[in-house]
C-alpha cells in the first residue's frame, strides 16, 4: 500500500462530526452546558466526547455536570467483554468519584483515542517498513494510528492503551476541582482530600463535585498530573472469599432489563429493513435472479443489486427476506470451492514446505540439532466460524449527502471510511453512531456489512437496517483459517527436548485481514495480495514457553481460496494446540508425568511455573495416568514481557452418552494486576467455555462452496447441560494488567485433547478433536 499517500490524506480528515448522546448512564441525569477549557496537552485531534449543557469536559476523556454526573468517554467496542466497567472504573477510582454517579459513553473514532500498542502489534499490516514501527511510543505509530483515527478493539490491548491516558485526565480533573474547594476554604490544596465525589478538609467542608466546576474551568490542569498509587488500581476485593463486588458491571441493568440498545435495537422514523444473499465461496458474482417473483408483495419496498449481493428492502425483515427466497439468486465465478479442494490447497502448501516456508524465529542451530529427529507428529486444525450471537447488523440514513451509520465495530474508523469510499462520499460526511455488539469474537473486524448498508440506503432513500441472517452470517464472514503443523524435536538421555521445530502451513490470515481492513481490498484481492507471502503474526505463540536451547518457527504461507481471518485467541490459539499437544507427546514418549516434563522445562519463567503448579493441585492432578482423563496444558500469551498474560489448565474429561465429555477445567491465571476480579473472572470462564466450543465443535466444511453446517444447532456448540464445573485461581501480581478475555480460548483445546488422551489412549491431532471419530 501507498502509506505515506494515506497518511497524508488521513491527516487531513480531523473534524469529526456530532455524536449522539450517552446510551448508558448510572445516577442522576445530566443538564446544564458548559466546555472546561483543555490547553496543558495541545492534540491535534478533537475528542469526539461532547460535553453536554451544564457538563465540563476534561482531557477529552469525560465530563463532570453541575449535578454531579460524571461520564467516561469509551474508545472501544464492547462486545461483552467489560471495557465499559473497566475503563469507567480506572477514572472513578483515580477521580475519587461514587460508583453510582458514574456513567459511560461510547464515542465516535477519533484520533484522540488511538490504540497505540495494537498499531505497533499490526504494524507490518500497514507500514511498508514495520521494524520502524515496533513500539507503541514510535512517532510512525502515534502519527498513523492518529491520523487514521485506529482505534481498533481487539488482541487484548484496551487496558494498555487506554489506562494511562485516562487517569492522567482523571487525575488533572481531581486537581483542578481541590485547588477551586482549597481556595473557597482558604487552605492548603494538601489539605483536602476526594473521595466519593466530594472534596472534602478536615474542619468538615464538603463540596459536590457539581459545585465546582464553573470554577476549575479558570484554572490550568497540572503539569504532571497527581496519579495515584498503582495499588489503588487493583481490585479491592481481590483476595477476599465471597466479597461483594466493589464495581458492578455498568451495563448489567440494561443487559437484563432489555433496555441495553445493539445494532438490531435501533428505529428511526420511517425506516425499512433489508436482507440480503452473498453468493457461495468461489462463485463471489452475482449473475441473474428473478425479480418478477416478488412482484404485488404487499410491504415489499425496493430490490437492491450490486456486483456481489442481492438485497430485498421491505417494511419488515421477515417479508424482505421471504422476497429473496423467492428471487433465487445465482452467482457465478471461477468455481465453487469443494472441501476436497480446500484440503488439497493446504496439502500441497505442506508438502511444498521446504520450497514456501520462511524462518520467523530462530535460536541457536536447531536444524542441525534435529538431523534425525527423536519426535515428529502432524496436526491440524478446520476452518472454524464466529457465530456471535448477533449476526451482521446496522442502520444508514443517508440525507443531503451526510450519511448516518450505527453499527458494532472492533474497527469505526475503518468501517466510517469504507462507507463513505461505497457511497462516494468524504468520512467527514459520515456521523457514526457506535452501540454495543451482542458477541463478536473478532468477526466484527470485518466491514462488509458497513459497505452494504450504506449503498442500500443511498439507492433505497430511506433509513435502512440491515440484517444478516444466520446462514449468511456464517457464509459471509470469512472463518478461521485452517493450518497444519509439522512438530519435531530431539531428546537427550533423560528424555528432554534439546532442539524443537514448529514449521506450520496456514494462510497468511493476519495480512489477508490487514488488507482488507487497512486498505479497503475485497476478500479476492485481499487473498491475492497477500498470496505465497509469509506472516509472523498468522504463527503468534508458536515459540515454546520452555528453556529449549534451539528453537525455530517456520511459517508455509498456504494459498487456498476460502476467505480467512481472525478469531478471538487469535493465532495463539492455533499455535497452543500444537505446542502443547506436542509437549504431551513427548512426555508420554520419555515416560514422564506430564506436569513434572513441563514443570523441569520452567526454570526461566517463574510466573508461568506457579501457574502450572497451582493448577495441578487445584485440578487434584494426579500424574495423567493412563485411563484418569485427566490432561494438563498452559500457555504465555503477549509480545511485551511486562505484560504477558499466563494461564495453566487441568482438564477433566471422558467418554459419556453420546461421545466426549469434559466434566471439569481447572485454571489457574496471572494476569498482572487485577483491575476488576468479576470481570476477569468472567472472561477466563467465557474463554474457556469458547475454547470448549472449538475443541469440539464450530468447525464447517465446504460443498458447493456453502460452509456446513449452516445454523448454530448443527455446529456442536456446547448447551448449558455440556458445560463443565469452571474453577478459576487468580495469581497475586505487581506486573502490569494484561487482558484476560483470550488467554482461555488458547488452553481449553490442547488440555481437552490431552485428556481424552489419558482417558481413551487414542491421542487427538486435529482441530475439532471429534472430527477424527471419537
Amino acid at each position: 500500500m501507498d502509506f505515506r499517500k494515506k497518511l497524508t490524506e488521513a491527516a487531513g480528515r480531523v473534524k469529526l462530526p456530532d455524536v449522539s448522546r450517552r446510551q448508558l448512564l448510572v445516577g442522576a441525569a445530566a443538564g446544564g452546558g458548559l466546555l472546561l477549557a483543555w490547553t496543558l496537552w495541545p492534540r491535534s485531534y478533537p475528542t469526539s466526547l461532547v460535553p453536554g449543557d451544564g457538563e465540563a469536559e476534561f482531557g477529552g476523556w469525560l465530563t463532570i455536570g453541575r449535578d454531579s454526573v460524571v461520564t467516561v468517554a469509551i474508545p472501544q467496542l464492547e462486545m461483552g467483554q467489560g471495557i465499559t466497567t473497566l475503563l469507567a472504573q480506572i477514572a472513578a477510582v483515580e477521580l475519587g468519584a461514587d460508583w453510582r454517579q458514574v456513567g459511560a459513553e461510547p464515542v465516535s473514532p477519533s484520533g484522540h483515542f488511538p490504540n497505540l500498542p495494537l498499531a505497533a502489534q499490526w504494524a507490518p499490516l500497514w507500514a511498508n517498513f514495520p521494524s520502524l514501527a515496533g513500539e507503541p511510543d514510535d512517532w510512525l505509530v502515534e502519527r498513523f494510528a492518529g491520523a487514521t483515527a485506529f482505534g481498533a478493539t481487539a488482541g487484548g490491548t484496551s487496558l494498555a492503551a487506554y489506562e494511562a491516558p485516562l487517569r492522567a485526565a482523571a487525575a488533572s480533573a481531581r486537581d483542578m476541582l481541590v485547588r477551586v474547594a482549597a481556595d473557597r476554604w482558604d487552605v492548603a490544596a494538601e489539605e483536602c482530600e476526594v473521595s466519593g465525589g466530594f472534596v472534602r478538609h478536615s474542619t468538615g467542608g464538603q463540596l459536590r463535585f457539581g459545585e465546582l466546576v464553573d470554577d476549575a474551568r479558570e484554572l490550568d490542569p497540572p503539569d504532571p498530573p497527581p496519579l495515584l498509587p498503582v495499588a489503588a488500581f487493583e481490585d479491592p476485593v481481590f483476595g477476599e472469599a465471597d466479597a461483594p463486588t466493589a464495581f458492578p458491571r455498568i451495563d448489567l441493568p440494561s443487559k437484563v432489563d432489555g433496555s441495553h440498545l445493539f445494532a438490531g435495537d435501533i428505529r428511526l422514523p420511517g425506516m425499512v429493513f433489508a436482507s440480503i444473499r452473498h453468493g457461495p465461496v468461489g462463485l463471489p458474482e452475482l449473475f441473474r435472479f428473478d425479480e418478477s417473483a416478488v412482484a404485488g408483495i404487499r410491504g415489499l419496498v425496493g430490490v437492491v443489486k450490486s456486483k456481489r449481493w442481492l438485497a430485498a428492502v421491505a417494511e419488515s425483515w421477515w417479508i424482505a427476506d421471504q422476497a429473496l427466497a423467492r428471487m433465487r439468486a445465482h452467482f457465478t465465478g471461477p468455481g465453487a470451492l469443494e472441501q476436497a479442494v480446500l484440503d488439497t490447497e493446504i496439502e500441497r502448501a505442506h508438502e511444498q514446505r521446504a520450497d514456501l516456508g520462511e524462518r520467523i524465529f530462530e535460536l541457536g542451530n536447531p536444524d542441525a540439532a534435529l538431523g534425525r529427529p527423536s519426535l515428529q507428529r502432524r496436526y491440524d486444525v478446520a476452518p472454524a466460524v464466529h457465530v456471535p450471537l448477533e449476526t451482521a447488523s446496522a442502520t444508514a440514513r443517508l440525507v443531503d449527502g451526510r450519511l448516518e451509520l450505527w453499527m458494532a465495530s472492533q474497527a469505526p474508523a475503518g468501517a466510517r471510511e469504507a462507507a463513505a469510499k461505497a457511497i462516494g462520499i468524504s468520512p467527514e460526511d459520515v456521523v457514526f453512531y457506535p452501540v454495543a455488539a451482542g458477541g463478536s469474537f473478532d468477526a466484527r473486524i470485518e466491514k462488509q456489512h458497513a459497505i452494504e448498508v450504506a449503498q442500500i440506503a443511498a439507492e433505497i432513500g430511506r433509513p435502512v437496517q440491515l440484517i444478516w441472517s444466520r446462514v449468511q452470517d456464517i457464509q459471509a464472514v470469512p472463518p478461521r483459517a485452517p493450518a497444519a503443523a509439522d512438530m519435531a524435536a530431539s531428546m537427550g538421555g533423560e528424555g528432554q527436548p534439546l532442539a524443537w521445530r514448529a514449521r506450520i502451513t496456514t494462510p497468511p490470515f493476519m495480512r489477508e485481514m490487514g488488507h482488507r481492513l487497512f486498505d479497503n481490498l475485497t476478500s479476492e484481492a485481499a487473498r491475492e495480495e497477500s498470496r505465497g507471502k509469509a506472516d509472523a503474526l498468522a504463527v503468534a505463540g508458536a515459540i515454546p514457553p520452555y528453556g529449549i536451547g534451539e528453537v525455530a518457527v517456520d511459517h508455509v504461507p498456504a494459498s487456498i481460496r476460502l476467505p480467512v481471518t481472525r478469531m478471538r485467541g487469535g493465532a495463539e490459539a492455533l499455535s497452543a494446540f500444537f505446542t502443547e499437544t506436542f509437549i504431551d507427546e513427548l512426555a508420554v514418549e520419555a515416560r514422564r508425568d506430564p506436569f513434572l516434563y513441563r514443570m523441569a522445562l520452567l526454570g526461566g519463567a517463574p510466573r508461568m511455573a506457579e501457574c502450572l503448579r497451582r493448577a495441578s493441585r487445584l485440578g487434584e492432578w494426579d500424574g495423567g495416568r493412563s485411563g484418569s482423563g485427566q490432561g494438563i496444558a498452559m500457555v504465555r500469551m503477549g509480545q511485551d514481557p511486562a505484560r504477558a498474560g499466563h494461564i495453566a489448565c487441568v482438564a477433566q474429561a471422558g467418554m459419556g452418552p453420546g461421545g466426549a465429555r469434559v466434566t471439569q477445567l481447572t485454571a489457574a491465571v496471572d494476569i498482572g494486576r487485577i483491575v476488576n476480579l468479576d470481570i476477569a473472572r468472567q472472561q477466563i470462564e467465557g474463554g474457556l467455555v469458547y475454547g470448549l466450543s472449538l475443541a469440539l465443535g464450530s468447525s464447517v466444511k465446504y460443498e458447493s462452496g456453502h460452509p456446513v453446517p449452516r445454523n448454530l444447532r448443527a455446529l456442536e456448540l456446547p448447551r448449558l447441560a455440556d458445560c463443565p464445573e469452571i474453577v478459576v485461581d487468580f495469581i497475586a501480581s505487581d506486573a502490569e494488567p494484561f487482558d484476560p478475555g483470550e488467554l482461555g480460548v488458547a488452553v481449553a483445546a490442547p488440555a481437552i485433547g490431552n485428556a481424552l488422551f489419558a482417558a481413551t489412549g487414542l491421542r487427538l491431532r486435529r482441530l475439532p478433536l471429534l472430527s477424527e471419530g471419537l
